[in-house]
């Protein structure tokens, strides 16, 4: 049975196009991620990352049903979202199954839909290998050419221009850019990514409203705003197939946002703008004349955009004042309900309100509610080592039971600050358990286990939450640390804990030595 790309007359993996195993891929997005857990642009916000992880999530899913999303991929690849600070308005595939998203294409883009539809389109590119078959059309790589790589995509972080400057000076100099793909592989994740759209519950007119607005940005003066124009160069072509596949009397239908989406984009603006004046306007916005005549929508926007902004301003008397207006208007909304309690918990938990901050959690979030019907992943679901953690297809079908993420890692700082934080050892661990990549639960998991003076299981998660982002160095630095501290225990060490530390170390140990070795990560 033909799947859907080889139905379509597409390149498929098995066309022999790629030199690179999957395992090589594997490496070399490992040791760029590691890299970019580095950057100080990396963010790791537990509620726009569930928002936006719950979306990839359901494209996956779409694309193993499609027959685009190999056992081989899902075991091996890491499948994992970065999320970037900085407003630019951009995504990218790495290779290895890495993605990242940049705040500022959160913040631009009109619905849940539209941003789906980016990020299919970077899924497909993913699933068909693009990177892995741009390189081997190339021939043999030099570790030259691949530093040329990782030197890009640090720098794309910071400026689109800075990349391409820096991976022409290698050998990739015989590519346009290393990250840039050819029309042909546009094309191909163009109509992949479409196919998506509709299995995963999302609209498919998010994809032509989004090639509308590219196109409109395309025709403006480049400033700098749509770096994705640069490394996805829209053509007539592609903006027909779009608008031709879909059914006649709906090409004009933009899909329309939920008010969890547009509190998300709420987020996403204020975090990656720490411009004062910016946030000051922003915090007193809900007051002006205009705002009773606004859509629901734009109210929701601007009330959460200006609750943030006040918190940002440390201005706790207009943030309440804000928050208590959008709780009043997402009274309605099951999802929008929550997240508007998380954002009055959030507040109380800054302005050093501890009490308040736990009085303010939702009483039970559970599973997030919408309209996709499969349940959604929270959390980062990165891979601790290579090939090894639980596979794609195993941690899909593990609906997480108890707080979903934004709201554990809230809870614990709130009680840590309470000093009372002994109850969130056990969630911590089990979901430390259900996901062992998450770097931040591990530190937070850490605090936990130290304030309960349990200072050999927190050097240990520690440790963990550096294995999480493959410093291993800094990862057998800690373990090390723990068994120090278990010798100097003498009798009084608990053995079970110690026993899980030098077991970890050698396993960790192997790791660094396997990593010092590659090629690929030392130039």
């Amino acid at each position: 049975m033909l799947n859907p790309a080889q139905a379509a007359g597409l390149p498929t993996l098995g066309d022999g196009a790629s030199s690179l195993t999957t395992g090589e891929e594997r490496r070399l997005g490992d040791s760029i991620a590691k890299e970019l857990y580095r950057d100080p642009d990396y963010l790791d916000d537990p509620v726009l990352q569930e928002y936006v992880e719950g979306i990839w999530l359901h494209l996956q899913s779409a694309a193993r049903k499609n027959g685009e999303l190999s056992p081989e991929l899902e075991e091996r690849f890491a499948w994992t979202l970065l999320l970037g600070k900085d407003r630019q308005v951009n995504a990218f595939a790495l290779p290895g199954g890495y993605m990242g998203v940049y705040l500022g294409l959160i913040g631009v883009v009109s619905s849940g839909d539209e941003l789906a539809s980016v990020i299919a389109h970077e899924t497909s590119h993913i699933t068909q290998r693009h990177i892995a078959r741009m390189l081997a059309q190339q021939g043999k790589q030099t570790p030259l050419m691949l530093a040329s790589m990782l030197l890009g995509a640090l720098a794309a972080t910071r400026s689109p221009d800075a990349a391409m400057a820096i991976m022409m000076g290698g050998p990739a100099a015989m590519m346009q850019n290393q990250l840039n793909f050819s029309r042909a592989m546009e094309s191909e994740a163009d109509r992949m990514g479409y196919s998506l759209m509709a299995p995963a519950g999302f609209a498919p007119q998010g994809f032509v409203s989004m090639f509308g607005k590219l196109e409109q940005a395309s025709r403006l003066n480049d400033n700098g705003s749509w770096p994705y124009l640069r490394s996805h160069p829209l053509t007539t072509q592609r903006i027909a197939d779009m608008d031709s596949r879909m059914p006649p009397g709906k090409r004009a239908a933009a899909p329309a946002p939920t008010l969890e989406h547009v509190m998300m984009a709420a987020r996403a603006r204020v975090i990656s703008n720490s411009g004062v004046d910016v946030l000051r306007q922003w915090a007193v916005l809900p007051r002006s004349g205009s705002f009773a005549g606004q859509p629901q929508t734009e109210q929701l926007s601007q009330l959460y955009a200006a609750t943030l902004s006040a918190m940002q301003l440390r201005d706790w008397k207009t943030a309440r004042e804000m928050v208590q207006r959008l709780l009043t208007a997402t009274a309605g909304d099951a999802e929008a309900r929550i997240q508007a309690q998380w954002l009055n918990a959030e507040l109380e938990y800054r302005a050093d309100n501890p009490q308040a901050a736990l009085a303010a959690l939702p009483l039970q979030s559970g599973t997030p509610a919408g309209p996709r019907a499969e349940p959604r992943q929270a959390g980062p679901r990165q891979a601790p080592a290579r090939d090894t953690g639980p596979s794609l297809a195993t941690v899909n079908v593990v609906e997480h039971v108890g707080p979903r993420r934004p709201e554990l890692l809230l809870k614990a700082d709130i009680l840590l600050k309470l000093d009372q934080a002994g109850p969130m050892a056990g969630p911590l661990q089990t979901w430390v358990t259900e996901h062992p990549a998450d770097g931040t639960a591990w530190q937070t998991l850490a605090r936990v286990w130290r304030s309960q003076g349990q200072e050999m299981r927190a050097l240990r998660a520690e440790a963990e939450a550096q294995v999480a982002h493959y410093d291993y160095a800094a990862a057998v630095d800690r373990f090390k640390a723990a068994q120090d501290l278990a010798r100097k225990a003498g009798a009084k060490a608990d053995y079970f804990e110690a026993s899980i530390i030098d077991t970890r170390l050698r396993a960790v140990d192997e790791l660094l030595r396997e990593q010092l070795r590659d090629k690929t990560i030392n130039k």
